[in-house]
């Protein structure tokens, strides 16, 4: 879309072009006029654009809402023209005609940014310089300047003229945006933010905080990423696995919670011991680690080497044979089961009759009143 607004007694252009025809880039173009100019007339004229007219019956004339919002701001007052009066607006259909001629006319660009830049330049160069047809005497850009006194004011605050969408982050930290996925902070999945986009820029703020700013792609299906974001989120996974080798550690023997507080305390690095002993725990089950961790601790010996040793010391004393390693799937909530032995006296409670050292119940042993023979 290209957005043109001419002032009516310089004929100063402003030109700006937009890859949409929505609402916000209709309202961005009157904000960067107005910018361009340091200043906006009392009264705009506007053709029965639905940006700007969405119903008229004679007289009676309902306006876009967005247009009025957005002339209350700067106080400017929207007047549309009469229909099929194109006598009303002949300005602009001239300085349309101007533009095909004179700028965009066999003109080339690399894309919408270089297109912009080289519209910028043409009217502040060849759109300026030309006589003013108010006065041929004077140049646009002087007659501009006399009329520069006549303008309104900008208010104080600029008129947000972005696309806005509040968005909700899933599982995982990036969030959807004109078929494109942009990142987070890993703090904010599953919370709701706000995305503000224009031609350039996208940015996504939680409240009045900015929590991204990425610079926006017109592709589609695109992954938009900060190197800060997913470096900040691989460490908080490795963190998070961490603490889960921990909790697992804690579960299955409690004395290995105790022999990482006592590790910690001596400056030895907990990441690695807390891998080693899940893989004794893995290797030689529940309780012969909590017995070999809270051998260790007795030792003052916070270490996994010592754990190990007290493990081998009785495996041989049993006389049973080198554990043999468990490959367990990478899923998590496998490696993460921690399996208790039962005490197995439980099963003399199912049959009371066996014999527990001789395997015999006593239905097998000899009746003595039955005779011999």
């Amino acid at each position: 879309m290209a957005f043109v607004l001419v002032l009516s007694h310089s004929r100063r252009i402003f030109l700006r072009f937009y890859l949409n025809a929505r609402a916000d880039a209709f309202a961005a173009g009157h904000v960067e006029a107005f910018d361009a100019w340091n200043g906006l007339p009392r009264i705009l004229l506007y053709d029965n654009l639905r940006s700007a007219v969405l119903e008229r019956n004679g007289a009676a004339i309902r306006f876009n809402p967005a247009l009025l919002a957005l002339a209350a701001h700067y106080r400017f007052e929207p007047r549309p023209v009469a229909v099929a009066r194109g006598n009303e607006k002949g300005r602009v259909e001239r300085a349309i005609r101007y533009i095909r001629d004179s700028f965009f006319a066999a003109r080339s660009f690399t894309d919408l940014a270089d297109l912009n830049a080289q519209a910028d330049q043409w009217c502040e160069g060849i759109a300026s310089d030309r006589p003013c047809p108010e006065d041929a005497s004077i140049t646009v850009r002087e007659a501009f300047e006399r009329e520069r006194a006549s303008l309104l004011a900008l208010p104080e605050h600029r008129w947000p003229a972005e696309e806005r969408l509040e968005v909700r982050v899933p599982k995982t930290p990036y969030v959807r945006f004109d078929l494109n996925d942009y990142s987070v902070p890993h703090e904010h999945v599953r919370t709701t933010l706000t995305v503000f986009a224009d031609a350039a820029t996208v940015r996504i703020v939680d409240g009045v905080s900015e929590v991204a700013r990425h610079a926006r792609s017109w592709s589609r299906g695109e992954q938009v990423e900060c190197e800060a974001h997913i470096s900040d989120l691989v460490a908080a996974k490795a963190a998070a696995t961490e603490h889960r080798g921990q909790h697992r550690l804690g579960a299955a023997a409690p004395s290995a919670t105790a022999l990482l507080e006592q590790a910690a305390a001596r400056g030895t690095p907990i990441k690695a011991l807390v891998r080693d002993l899940n893989q004794l725990l893995d290797e030689s089950g529940a309780a012969e680690l909590e017995i070999a961790c809270a051998e260790a601790i007795e030792r003052a010996v916070p270490h996994a080497n010592a754990v190990r040793l007290a493990l081998e010391r009785r495996r041989e004393a049993r006389g049973a044979p080198p554990p043999l390693p468990v490959r367990l799937p990478a899923d998590e909530r496998v490696r993460g089961i921690v399996v208790r032995t039962g005490a197995l006296g439980d099963y003399d409670h199912i049959n009371p009759g066996t014999d527990a050292d001789t395997g015999e119940s006593d239905d097998d042993a000899p009746d003595s009143t039955t005779p011999e023979h």
